[in-house]
């Protein structure tokens, strides 16, 4: 298998045996970089990911964009709805309010995203963000690019509103998806993959507190992509007990932990 299709293989095993844990940059590099911003993928790609998280709106003219909270304040000089704002509106405000190093950033579109890594390799978590506003149409939308984008093979959807993921099933039962979630559930495993029809769970760190975790997710066949782990100690756990994927503001960092003969 070349590095190129390793690195599309979405955390799962090959031929019943498991391929090292892939590192997933966190809304790009983003300790280094806004986040996600074209310049916080492009330093995910130098250093070496595996494959990005991102996040997914509508604008007013029906644009996917690329963001993560719903309105602009915290990331941007401008404020309000990410909805209310038409594509050519967010991309005259400045997204580099967390890292002013950086002179200007725009919000790029998730095409503009997929034709920066396109040349990689590299796979794409989409978070549909569904969880304060519907963004009706938003599944139809994203799985239309994807496949014009070519990158269906590429693509994990993930999403905390799970009707979001029963829809893009529905869609096309053949894409990969992951149940995100955040609160301690019961039987979260079955219901994945029994209600929700899912190929990964995507929990909080603080979850793998339960050391049954990753026994209960394989039996029901699904992979393990945790979230959000940027401290060398807990890449060292989660690498050592064969978690899928772990996703990091710090993708250098979990590089370092992924490739160490030590770990």
């Amino acid at each position: 298998m070349s590095e190129d299709e390793g690195r599309q293989t979405a955390g799962v095993r090959i031929c019943g045996v498991r391929m090292k844990t892939l590192v997933w940059a966190h809304r790009g590099a983003s300790a280094y970089a806004p986040e996600n911003t074209l310049e916080s993928f492009e330093k995910a790609v130098q250093m070496q990911a595996d494959g990005v998280e991102l996040d997914v709106q509508l604008t007013r003219d029906g644009a996917l964009a690329v963001a993560h909270d719903e309105r602009i304040d915290r990331m941007s000089d401008g404020q309000g709805w990410v909805k209310d704002y038409t594509l050519t509106q967010l991309k005259a405000f400045n997204f580099n309010r967390t890292h002013p190093e950086f002179p200007r950033t725009e919000m790029p579109t998730l095409q503009e995203v997929y034709e920066l890594l396109k040349p990689t390799g590299l796979t794409v978590n989409v978070e549909l963000k569904t969880g304060i506003w519907h963004y009706d149409g938003i599944e139809e939308k994203v799985l239309a690019l994807t496949a014009a984008e070519g990158m269906e093979s590429r693509v994990i959807y993930s999403s905390f509103n799970h009707h979001t993921l029963v829809r893009l099933k529905e869609l096309d039962p053949s894409v990969q998806t992951g149940v995100l979630y955040s609160d301690e559930w019961i039987g979260v495993p079955a219901y994945a993959r029994d209600t929700v029809h899912a190929d990964a769970l995507h929990p909080a760190l603080y979850h793998l507190q339960d050391p049954t975790y990753e026994e209960e997710a394989r039996k029901y066949g699904l992979a393990v992509h945790v979230w959000t782990v940027n401290e060398r100690e807990y890449m060292e756990m989660l690498v050592k007990r064969g978690i899928e994927a772990i996703i990091t503001n710090k993708p250098d960092l979990c590089r370092s932990v992924v490739d160490s003969p030590e770990v």
